[in-house]
């Protein structure tokens, strides 16, 4: 597996994860359709939030970087800079 963080910080992180909240459904529905999604997480931190996406492997991640780009560019053009990405192989996934 293979995860990628994007951490979304300074001005306009918080306004474009009012419209990430906002539009919810339309991202969820959006990351589903990234082949090999193993799970998605979307949270909201004090200066802006974070979305931690983990797939099957690298090529699911970068497909959902790039995705989320594309969404952020069209739903909030000019509302942030562009996210802190880290990625990497994922050494343990577990959900309960």
């Amino acid at each position: 597996m293979y995860t990628v963080v994007r951490q979304y910080s300074g001005p306009g992180a918080s306004q474009l994860f009012d419209v990430l909240e906002r539009q919810k459904d339309e991202v969820e529905r959006l990351i589903r359709g990234v082949s090999g999604v193993v799970s998605y997480t979307l949270l909201r931190t004090s200066d802006g939030g974070i979305s931690v996406t983990v797939c099957q492997e690298k090529a699911g991640a970068d497909e959902s970087v790039r995705v989320a780009a594309d969404w952020v560019r069209q739903n909030a053009p000019g509302a942030t800079s562009p996210p802190r990405i880290s990625e990497g192989n994922t050494i343990l996934h577990f959900t309960t």
